[in-house]
């Protein structure tokens, strides 16, 4: 039997959404079981590398890290904004009148009026996820700045390495929040746009998600020879960090 314009909804819209939540799932099992699979836990497996090189450098060379660091802390600070913009629009949106006619005439789907509060809730409540995560992001990089520009001090590595990662692991957060919205914002237009946008969306991130580049084993024995380092550090042993790039005791992303 076919379904009528009113019951779509509720058969692609939730369709969508597992599909979206469903392959999230799965790429959270393999950055915590194969990370070296994820581009995730390719990028985090560097960011490891470098701050430990950083680290190692001479202290007129810490702006170097810092300008890094700003860079992503501006990228967040922006991205945030931007989500509490359209956020706010969103809000107006809803609060605003809209012809109810004109929807019905474009719309093949539901179009009443709690369909449509639905709508906007939704939107409104994936970019106030992504903007909690951006801020969250920034606040790692502004401490990750601190450390690092904490000069003749035995900082350990792996609070810098949890600073940096942990920022970098809620901007990626951040991005999912908005493909989210994304998905949810074609569902303003029907359920077929939302639900074909999940399933594109699904398909191009596990290529974009997925890493086939061996993780590299950096080394930096021929800098210490050569005298380069210059703040001696206490740094705990780096066997757990190996077993996972992506997380390292006690990271989580919520702390």
């Amino acid at each position: 039997m076919l379904l009528n314009k009113g019951s779509i909804d509720l058969v692609l819209v939730p369709s969508g959404l597992v599909i979206m939540f469903g392959y999230h799932l799965f790429l959270l099992y393999r950055i915590l079981r194969c990370p070296h699979t994820t581009v995730i836990g390719y990028e985090n497996h560097n960011k490891r590398a470098w701050v430990e090189r950083m680290l190692q450098s001479m202290p007129e060379e810490t702006g170097i890290a810092l300008q890094v660091i700003s860079s992503s802390q501006t990228a967040s600070t922006n991205l945030a904004s931007l989500s509490i913009a359209l956020g706010s629009l969103i809000g107006t949106w809803a609060g605003g009148s809209t012809s109810k006619t004109l929807m019905a005439e474009v719309v093949y789907g539901d179009t009443s009026q709690s369909t449509a509060s639905v709508k906007y809730i939704s939107l409104l409540v994936c970019f106030l996820a992504a903007f909690t995560c951006f801020i969250h992001s920034a606040r790692y990089f502004v401490h990750a700045s601190f450390l690092i520009s904490t000069l003749n001090s035995d900082i350990p590595v792996s609070y810098v390495q949890t600073a940096v990662i942990r920022g970098g692991n809620f901007w990626s957060m951040g991005l999912r929040a908005l493909y989210f919205a994304t998905a949810l914002l074609l569902w303003i237009f029907g359920p077929i746009p939302m639900f074909a946008c999940s399933v594109f969306t699904v398909a191009v991130l596990h290529m974009l998600d997925s890493n086939s580049t061996p993780l590299h084993q950096f080394r930096f024995g021929a800098n210490k020879a050569a005298g380069i380092v210059r703040r001696p550090t206490a740094r705990p042993a780096p066997s757990n960090v190996l077993s996972n790039p992506v997380f390292s005791p006690p990271v989580s992303y919520l702390s």
